[in-house]
């Protein structure tokens, strides 16, 4: 894939589990920064089908992934990558890697801007990523949870590379995004 500073990308289902409320997701990603990673996120569809976390104070928060949750997965040279957690009640959660799943952590790095609006389904973020700045081209995965008013999950990505959904497998890493000035 092409390697980029701004760039809007489209999730697909998962094949095993695809969601009939949403027609599309459509995430815009920018890197106005060296060490600054900024989202987009857009659902298109039945929005009144979809299980919205209730509103609160945007705080650290495990278990995201368990309810409809936006995701990018950053990684950098050699096995370190960051997983970003965000959903649309405004709690977060940053975790690091070595290796697939490998040595997972909490981040120390947490400064960042989430927002939501619930009328056009969008989510953004705007988050601060030290821990990559010295990496001229990322790659990225990004991916999204939907939980519909029944309970029933659907997954979305760039790429599904295995047969179950799995976010963490780096083969789903497509999308490529420059650092401000790097060809």
């Amino acid at each position: 894939m092409t390697e980029v500073a701004l760039a809007e990308f489209t999730l697909i289902p998962h094949p095993s589990a695809p969601a009939a409320s949403v027609r599309r997701i459509t995430v815009d990603m920018t890197r106005p920064a060296r060490d600054r990673i900024g989202l987009a996120y857009r659902i298109h569809g039945d929005l009144d089908a979809i299980r919205w976390p209730d509103p609160v104070a945007s705080d650290f928060a495990h278990e995201l992934w368990m309810h409809t949750c936006f995701e990018a997965f950053v990684a950098g040279d050699g096995d370190f990558y960051r997983e970003l957690n965000l959903s649309p009640s405004t709690r977060y959660a940053i975790y690091d890697f070595n290796g697939y799943r490998g040595a997972m952590r909490d981040a120390d790095e947490r400064e960042l801007t989430i927002a939501f609006d619930r009328g056009t389904a969008t989510l953004t973020a705007h988050v601060s990523m030290p821990a990559l700045a010295s990496v001229d081209v990322w790659r990225v995965g990004l991916t999204t949870v939907i939980e519909d008013v029944s309970g029933a999950k659907s997954f979305f990505a760039l790429a599904h590379p295995r047969a179950e959904p799995d976010f963490h497998n780096e083969a789903g890493f497509v999308a490529r995004l420059a650092a401000p000035g790097i060809a």
